[in-house]
């Protein structure tokens, strides 16, 4: 067998395995949506390059105009880049010497690591100069390879975490490395097949437990990871079907997007916290709301004390493309009381209600694409107490920042697009596309790879012209911002990837973020988190 011909074998397997992870994946079907409103968007000071259209679109016409190669920012600025292609999560650390680093995880689907060669797994970066990122070391061990949305970072102790994972789930594989010494330099602790099935994850606060889930099936497990070399296994539930999870920031409660539920569902884990024998792990309380699509994760923050959970939704309801498929986006649930949480207020953008989705926008380059298109992903904070502002990726439309100081009236005040780039060659896009988690996509790459590499045909002019959900308009790669973002606070930055640009650090211009505590000494204390950890700095 031949090089070309054997990468073309592999490629197909690939793209077969994709879409049989995406079609365990769907979930139930849309219902009508309900109104709603789009949260006041950004006024954008000086060094805007504004949207040309509504909150949140980029229209056709701006591919056919060339206006998408300069990016759109408003209130916000592109300091560094690095990398091609992006995933679920980001996260950023300082150890004792003061060197930091940024982590995140360059695979979207399993099975894309073949496709993306030496780049694939989490990415290292070196971040003395944000400015030019340094890619000091690429972790290639199995569950970083595939993570999912699962890469975890707990700054307490230093350790970055991650379990095999697919958009349905799979073996639960578990990653632990140290990053605590030489943040460039992450030192493997521990992989191996002790979490069950994976897709998401999260640290207790104290870096003790690490939680893993595996979406699909009813499967969450806590690892006792006091030594991380020899993670344990305390706990084991066939009751819940969780998607993102966090913990509270003394242990004792679970914040869980519920697929099961359609909602959040609150768990009383004080008996994990606190290593009982046979730990019972009682709800609290579950909450949904009338235009739930899918329950992404809920970060529990507080506001002048009072307690509350930001929490995002994916896509749409049942990734329906119809119009009238609620998309879920993002809200500020109110958990005072945490037997009875309530719904306060929610961040979407205008190209995210039902009327909207029924006109022109339906027809632009991603907009059709069930797992791409104009909806939210993942949001983070910079800090759990008064964090200010969240930062969201909602996908086609790019990094979202809304302020949240008043928890009832959220309102945007930046965003990040960053300049389109061709994918010139029928090859090029084959590789590109079959990374990608679209049923469509999956067909496009195993065509396009198969005719390009024919020995007795010439490579297709454009076979994408027939998937009108591919990611590309013509030659122009659409945008799939879909990680969780991590900030720098002290140089008011935003740090986040984008599945088919790479890794960028944003800047917040204009004064629209002052943050509100200074930033923490490093290694020694709290520095930055994700979803999941404490606190950022």
């Amino acid at each position: 067998m031949s090089v070309l011909r054997g990468r073309t074998h592999i490629r197909r397997a690939a793209a077969a395995v994709v879409c049989l992870a995406i079609g365990i994946a769907v979930l139930p079907s849309h219902a009508r949506a309900t109104a709603v409103t789009a949260t006041p968007q950004a006024q954008c000071g000086p060094g805007a390059r504004p949207e040309t259209d509504i909150q949140g679109r980029v229209p056709t016409a701006d591919y056919d105009s060339g206006r998408t190669k300069d990016g759109y920012q408003c209130n916000a600025e592109q300091v560094g880049h690095e990398g091609e292609s992006g995933g679920f999560r980001v996260h950023r650390y300082v150890d004792a010497a003061g060197h930091e680093c940024a982590y995140y995880d360059t695979t979207l689907l399993v099975g894309t690591q073949v496709l993306l060669g030496p780049n694939a797994g989490v990415a290292v970066l070196d971040m003395s100069d944000p400015t030019h990122p340094v890619r000091t070391a690429t972790l290639t061990t199995p569950a970083m390879l595939s993570p999912h949305e699962s890469v975890n970072l707990n700054q307490a102790r230093g350790l970055l975490a991650a379990i095999d994972g697919s958009p349905a789930t799979a073996p639960g594989v578990v990653d632990i490395y140290d990053v605590s010494g030489d943040c460039r330099t992450p030192v493997l602790k521990w992989s191996g097949p002790i979490g069950g099935a994976g897709h998401e994850a999260t640290f207790a606060p104290d870096g003790k437990t690490l939680y893993t889930t595996a979406t699909a099936l009813k499967y969450v497990t806590a690892l006792d990871v006091t030594n991380p070399s020899v993670p344990v296994p305390v706990w084991v539930s066939t009751d819940f079907m969780f998607h993102g999870m966090n913990v509270s920031d003394d242990g004792n409660r679970l914040y869980a997007a519920d697929l099961g539920f359609h909602g959040l569902t609150i768990v009383d884990v004080s008996q994990i916290q606190q290593r009982v024998s046979n730990p019972q792990t009682p709800v609290v309380s579950r909450l949904t709301w009338s235009n739930v699509s899918i329950p992404q994760t809920a970060l529990p923050i507080t506001i002048g004390g009072h307690p509350y959970l930001v929490e995002i939704d994916e896509y749409s309801r049942g990734t329906s493309t119809a119009p009238d498929a609620p998309v879920g986006a993002a809200r500020i649930i109110d958990i005072a009381d945490d037997t009875a949480p309530v719904a306060i207020s929610e961040m979407r953008l205008a190209v995210n209600d039902a009327e909207n989705r029924a006109g022109p926008e339906e027809d632009d380059p991603g907009a059709a694409d069930p797992t791409q298109g104009y909806a939210g992903h993942y949001c983070a904070v910079p800090q759990r107490a008064d964090p200010g502002i969240v930062a969201c990726s909602f996908i086609v439309s790019g990094l979202r920042v809304f302020d949240i100081h008043d928890p009832y009236r959220p309102k945007e005040v930046a965003y990040f697009n960053p300049p389109s780039r061709d994918v010139a060659t029928a090859a090029g896009k084959a590789s590109v596309a079959s990374s990608l988690p679209s049923l469509s996509m999956c067909r496009l790459a195993v065509t396009a790879t198969q005719s390009s590499s024919s020995d007795s045909s010439p490579s297709p002019a454009d076979v994408l012209k027939s998937y009108p959900a591919a990611p590309f308009y013509g030659n122009t790669l659409t945008h799939w911002a879909m990680s969780a973002p991590t900030f720098v606070p002290s140089r008011n930055e935003v740090w986040y990837s984008d599945g088919m640009y790479g890794f960028y650090a944003v800047r917040l211009t204009n004064h629209v973020w002052s943050p509100d505590v200074a930033e923490p000494a490093p290694a020694s204390a709290v520095v930055v988190t994700g979803p999941g950890l404490p606190r950022t700095g």
